[in-house]
């Protein structure tokens, strides 16, 4: 079917009986492609880790960290995941994640034909990479303001294709009643689609591209495939989307705060980091700002389990038990 639009466009004269109901389907998150891929002890390893609080040692997160980056690359698309486990070959894997992309630009035509939305989708890993307070619809679409896209964006978020990030504008109040339509993060809704949108200039991603990802030793700086993993871990958890950008007091920097949830009638803040775990100013500030409204605090990156003071330190692979 590709996206949720064939579906909408050939069910929208059929009445659902009122014994039925209808359910959110999301691709496959971690757990589940665990399930699949039978790995299920490395995700219930992850359980204990977040249950008790403490690092198992760097073995066992190199491990786990392993197998949560071939999530990252397969993702959670059943397609992609069947193509896995019957070649073991990622090329094949990578040959069925460009079928669905195809399958998704037709369908975004089907809404827009002027070819906007394809691009302002294809653009998603260019804009991250950016780093950003926001997507920059101008800079992708020349002579376009976000808000005159703002019907098609919708379409394209209904279509289950993306998930979108609101800027919250105060986070003091509640998060879903202060956001800014106009200032938005777009992350891939299947993280594995993602790895494959950011190679799209290639026909093919080769096998050695995959091998190198998996272990860790592509020259690149992987921060925006972690973030988009992280926001696709966080849609799973039921969770909205909200990030938050403030200005510095002493300079021109402006300090982001990657996501904001909601737990226990407070927020928490996490901020994802690719380098040097031990620098985080952007929540240090927020804290000060807003410490009244905070319960935990997060911040995501490549080390083992620890708590710096009260932050809790976290691999990607523990972000869906926040």
């Amino acid at each position: 079917t590709g996206s949720l639009i064939s579906i909408k466009e050939n069910v929208k004269q059929i009445l659902i009986p009122s014994e039925e109901r209808k359910i959110q389907m999301n691709p496959m998150d971690y757990e589940e492609f665990c399930w699949a891929v039978g790995e299920t002890k490395s995700f219930e390893l992850g359980r204990e880790i977040w249950s008790q609080k403490k690092s198992y040692g760097d073995a066992v997160h190199r491990e786990l960290m392993r197998k949560f980056r071939l999530y990252m690359i397969v993702g959670g698309m059943p397609q992609a995941v069947a193509a896995f486990l019957e070649t073991n070959n990622f090329s094949k894997v990578d040959m069925a994640k460009r079928d669905i992309l195809t399958l998704y630009e037709n369908d975004f035509m089907k809404f827009d034909s002027t070819g906007k939305i394809s691009r302002v989708f294809d653009f998603i890993p260019a804009e991250l990479q950016k780093n950003a307070a926001r997507y920059q619809v101008s800079s992708v679409l020349e002579n376009t303001r976000a808000g005159a896209m703002l019907e098609k964006l919708s379409k394209l978020v209904d279509s289950k294709t993306v998930n979108i990030a609101y800027h919250a504008n105060n986070p003091e109040v509640g998060l879903s009643q202060n956001v800014d339509l106009e200032k938005f993060k777009l992350f891939v809704c299947d993280t594995g689609l993602f790895v494959t949108l950011c190679f799209k200039d290639k026909d093919f991603t080769e096998n050695v591209i995959y091998e190198k990802l998996l272990s860790d030793k592509l020259p690149v700086n992987l921060g925006y495939v972690y973030e988009n993993a992280i926001a696709q871990a966080l849609k799973a958890n039921g969770d909205e989307l909200y990030y938050h950008t403030f200005p510095s007091e002493t300079s021109n920097h402006n300090y982001e705060i990657d996501f904001i949830i909601s737990r226990k009638n407070k927020i928490c803040p996490i901020e994802s980091k690719s380098s040097d775990w031990r620098k985080h100013k952007s929540l240090d500030f927020f804290t000060k700002k807003f410490s009244k409204q905070i319960l935990n605090r997060y911040l995501v990156c490549d080390t083992e389990f620890k708590k710096d003071q009260d932050i809790f330190c976290i691999p990607p692979y523990l972000v869906p038990f926040v």
